[in-house]
């Protein structure tokens, strides 16, 4: 029981990440569809790829959160229509269906698919109609990545990671959905490095990159202003009107919950990626841009980690004490089967899919 309670816990941490990290889809595709910025387009069905493979990871590892998946139709036909998890599953579900939707114009854009008339047509119409869509998803995606937050921000038994709010919604709503668009999309341009660094090609211009890297940093710098203002309102007067201090959620021992962490979310991995991509200079610096993204990305997963692992390991009553952690190995091939799926998806979509428009524009003598 104690080993399937912290696999659970591990598992609904890195479900929680992996939802944040696949936002770079949800928000790609909003400035792409809504806001209308054409540049997008270079990036976007490898942003939709990416944003695919981490929502599939995320309802993989769901199922493993579950404990008993044969009866995952539980949570729909029997919902409890007063648990923000219960609007989680329902926006999850859906969302990976828009995901779905939105990947098969990119299946049907296969050269030899593309030559059945049907599929051409129905490739065309479906991309002609693909700003609903986009629209649906960022309306799904806002919702579920606040009600993610909004989970831990109403466990009043857990003052480290209770928050006050607006109505029924706590700070950490907002919170959540604001650094998942905010860091989203850094781990898309990560993943399409990554790609480029794999296949020794260019497969974007620098001015995507540029575009979508200010974009992300100037989000980054307003949720890290919001989230140095939630946690000061937090230390003085959420947790001391509980009876707690701000040391009382930290101990001493690196190797548990110093406060380092909160100086390696909020400084490392917030403030220094923000000024690197709001500046042209350090867009521009190949080391500092690849350091800003990477940054970002561990900031938002140290985030969600905190968010999850690190309440059930503090002490919350005078005859607890702090409790260490270190994973399993089942708990590491849960970590390892949804990135080795994705893995194999985007180097499939590469192999047979038309993934960046600008690649043969890039690489001319290929």
């Amino acid at each position: 029981m104690r080993l399937y309670r912290r696999l659970l816990l591990t598992a609904t941490a890195l479900a929680f990440a992996v939802i944040a990290l696949g936002a770079g889809a949800f928000f790609s595709g909003f400035l792409r569809y809504i806001i209308r910025i054409d540049e997008l387009k270079n990036i976007i069905n490898f942003a939709v790829i990416v944003g695919f493979c981490c929502y599939c990871s995320a309802m993989l590892i769901l199922a493993i959160d579950i404990g008993q998946p044969l009866r995952g139709w539980f949570i729909f036909w029997h919902a409890n229509v007063h648990s923000m998890l219960t609007e989680v599953a329902f926006c999850l579900s859906l969302y990976l269906c828009v995901l779905a939707i939105e990947y098969i114009p990119i299946l049907l854009e296969n050269p030899k698919l593309d030559e059945v008339p049907f599929f051409h047509n129905l490739g065309h119409n479906m991309h002609g109609i693909m700003a609903v869509f986009a629209a649906t998803g960022a309306f799904l995606s806002c919702f579920h990545q606040g009600s993610l937050g909004g989970v831990s921000g109403v466990l009043f038994g857990r003052p480290f990671v209770y928050r006050e709010g607006i109505f029924v919604w706590p700070w950490t709503f907002f919170l959540y959905t604001w650094s998942a668009a905010a860091c989203g999309p850094c781990f898309t341009m990560m993943a399409c490095k990554i790609t480029e660094a794999v296949t020794r090609k260019r497969l974007v211009k620098d001015s995507v990159y540029d575009l979508l890297a200010k974009i992300s940093g100037w989000m980054i710098g307003t949720y890290i202003i919001a989230k140095i203002a939630d946690t000061v309102y937090w230390a003085y007067t959420t947790a001391p009107s509980m009876g707690f201090t701000l040391m009382d959620f930290y101990t001493k021992d690196l190797l548990l919950h110093g406060v380092w962490i909160l100086f390696l979310e909020i400084v490392v991995c917030g403030g220094v990626p923000a000024l690197i991509l709001i500046t042209k200079k350090g867009r521009a610096t190949k080391p500092l841009f690849i350091t800003a993204i990477v940054l970002a990305v561990l900031g938002v997963c140290i985030n969600r980690w905190v968010m999850i692992m690190a309440p059930m390991a503090m002490p919350v009553m005078p005859f607890e004490s702090w409790v260490s952690y270190f994973p399993s190995w089942q708990e590491v091939a849960t970590t390892i089967l949804p990135f080795a799926g994705g893995i194999m998806v985007v180097a499939l979509s590469y192999r047979y899919l038309p993934v960046f428009p600008q690649e043969r524009e890039l690489n001319p003598m290929d």
